[in-house]
């Protein structure tokens, strides 16, 4: 589930493309550390608030972001930056959280962790966690977990630029890069950067979710 275009995985050697990457853009980036979590957290709680998903599984207004802010919790801890890696800018206005190769899969621990989040919808959620499992892409692939601005940041580029290093990556090693998208708009966004709808999901009442999937462009790097 995303909200945004905002990104991330790569190794140490990526980092430095990454901010230069975004410096055309004025936007400077870093990979995020466990210090940042709180912080993070509360940045993609703040985006996903209004996100239909998310208040179809929270439906109150009241406690959805303390919910939301714990279920980000878990997966920038236990997922993403365990797993995975991160990115965000210096200002900690964003967050990209994404997962390697043969890794995108939740433990059952993480999966009971994210229970909590979800009170009396946690059928719900589970079943649509579930039905996401089951159709998620089994060739390798870079995963976007979760993507989000900050509202008052968003509509600068600050997503695509967070998205960039693991773009890239997936270009260089000629992998695809997969998401799932939670509002139309953002569905609109990805598109833009290559990604195509090849799946929408549904779990009983549930707001649509497309699943998406961008082939490496293998023109990359060739001028």
């Amino acid at each position: 589930m995303n909200e945004t275009p905002v990104e991330s995985q790569a190794v140490t050697a990526d980092a430095g493309q990454a901010v230069a990457s975004a410096d055309a853009v004025d936007i400077q980036l870093r990979p995020a550390t466990a210090a940042d979590v709180r912080s993070l957290a509360t940045v993609l709680a703040e985006a996903f608030y209004e996100d239909p998903i998310f208040n179809w599984l929270m439906p109150d207004d009241a406690s959805r972001l303390a919910q939301s802010r714990r279920f980000f919790a878990i997966g920038l801890r236990h997922m993403a930056l365990a797993r995975g890696r991160v990115w965000t800018s210096n200002d900690l206005l964003g967050a990209a959280l994404s997962m390697p190769p043969g890794a995108w899969r939740v433990p059952p621990r993480t999966t009971l962790l994210q229970g909590t989040c979800f009170g009396r919808r946690l059928g719900k959620a589970g079943r649509l966690l579930a039905t996401m499992e089951y159709r998620h892409p089994r060739e390798p692939h870079y995963y976007f977990l979760d993507i989000g601005v900050a509202p008052h940041a968003q509509g600068r580029g600050l997503g695509s630029a967070l998205m960039r290093p693991t773009l890239d990556r997936c270009d260089r090693e000629g992998l695809p890069a997969y998401l799932e998208a939670s509002s139309e708009r953002n569905a609109v966004l990805y598109e833009r950067l290559g990604f195509r709808v090849i799946r929408e999901l549904r779990v009983a009442s549930s707001p649509p979710l497309r699943l998406m999937l961008r082939p490496p462009d293998s023109s990359a790097g060739i001028s």
